[in-house]
């Protein structure tokens, strides 16, 4: 346990984000003994033009005007900095060297509003916890000079679009200088250690009691209870840079007796998709995060039908433990992230097996079975996902800092 010190955490997420964050999650483990401020991103001078009458960003320009504070506290001790400077928009820009030094003017920006913030806290000997920002973290150890400054891997973004074009030059460069390399997959924990020799795995977390429903409290949603069972259910994003529509479409097609219940946003392929005009396929659109888990409790089988490629190679889905704390049989995309589950989690390769899997997963499902995956689950509370942060921390600084 680490006490009585002072952590700033810069994210690539925003506090009022829409969906779960791992980051959110760890600032508050972190605030209940510690003192936190968590900076949002700043605004772009695009997304500020573009989406100016949007209810959040309407704040964030007023908090630019200085017609509302930049800094809200939302728990004893954690408090939310909006940074008031207006960041230029600049991943577009094709030359690297130019790149490089709008950024570090966005980053001065920015290490600025940070710094007022933490004048007016009274912060000091601060750990800078950095989840995933790379470009603007890039320059925050030497602007801010941190007691400690960690970076956090949770996706392969460096494959991901919109990061790959300065992000595969950037971000290797952001690890070598951290002092600790935070990671929560082994995937990503091999790649950080090519560049930093304290890249270390420290696992996921899970909001458990959100998913808890030993004592059958939890209702099941009245749409899901019209749908035919057995119903083989999703709950996420509907994305293709994650997901196999051939596997979903493949599964409906061989298995038109089960009904395929998908939960959560689609992007532009998934809704123009032949998945639409499949009877025994339902989209149930967007749920609040709070609704999840009753409809994961009318679920006979969950799945995380993955298209395996390199964003998706080293992913930890928190779902899994989501699907697995709710006692369900569970049928992923085998991968190297997901070998930790293997003993609990029914793994495939192709299509194919997803059928003959699911069939599976049906016909031995039992009460034991339930209470061995909620037991697995539990062991990836966010409580000790922070323990083992916290553990990596005092093995890398003990003999920087002084911990309680």
């Amino acid at each position: 346990m680490i006490k009585g010190k002072d952590i700033v955490i810069i994210s690539i997420q925003p506090w009022d984000i829409e969906i779960g964050s791992n980051c959110k999650n760890i600032a508050l483990e972190f605030a209940k003994n510690n003192r936190v401020l968590y900076v949002n991103p700043p605004m772009d001078r695009v997304t500020r033009i573009k989406q100016r009458n949007i209810e959040k960003i309407q704040k964030r320009i007023n908090i630019a005007k200085g017609k509302t504070s930049d800094l809200e506290k939302i728990g004893e001790n954690l408090w939310n900095l909006y940074p008031k400077d207006t960041i230029e928009s600049i991943n577009w820009i094709g030359s690297h060297a130019i790149f490089k030094t709008l950024n570090k003017r966005n980053t001065k920006l920015l290490a600025n509003n940070i710094k007022t913030a933490i004048d007016r806290l009274g912060f000091s000997d601060y750990i800078l916890f950095n989840d995933s920002s790379m470009f603007l973290g890039l320059h925050l150890k030497d602007m801010l000079n941190p007691s400690l400054y960690t970076y956090y891997i949770r996706d392969y973004l460096v494959k991901v679009p919109y990061w790959k074009k300065h992000g595969e030059k950037v971000e290797p460069q952001l690890i070598e200088q951290a002092d600790l390399v935070l990671n929560n997959s082994m995937v990503y924990t091999e790649y950080g250690s090519q560049f930093n020799k304290n890249s270390v795995m420290v696992g996921q977390g899970c909001d458990i009691d959100m998913f808890t429903d030993e004592e059958n409290k939890i209702s099941i949603p009245k749409e899901i209870k019209d749908i035919p069972k057995p119903i083989i259910g999703y709950v996420g994003s509907l994305t293709t840079l994650r997901l196999d529509i051939e596997l979903l479409e493949h599964l409906a097609i061989q298995k038109p007796n089960w009904s395929v219940v998908l939960v959560g946003p689609e992007d532009e392929v998934f809704k123009n998709s032949s998945l639409h005009q499949l009877p025994n396929v339902y989209f149930l659109g967007s749920k609040d995060s709070n609704d999840l888990p009753s409809y994961i409790k009318g679920f006979d089988v969950t799945m995380n039908p993955q298209v395996v490629n390199e964003i998706t190679i080293g992913n930890y889905p928190r779902k899994i433990d989501e699907y697995l704390a709710m006692g369900k049989p569970v049928v992923a995309t085998q991968t190297k992230a997901m070998e930790m589950f293997s003993e609990h989690v029914y793994l495939g390769q192709v299509k194919e097996d997803y059928v003959t899997l699911i069939e599976t997963a049906l016909s031995e499902h039992s009460e034991l079975k339930a209470k061995q995956r909620i037991e697995f689950a539990k062991t990836h509370t966010w409580d000790n996902n922070v323990k083992e942060i916290y553990k990596a921390i005092k093995s890398t600084t003990k003999d920087k800092l002084l911990w309680n």
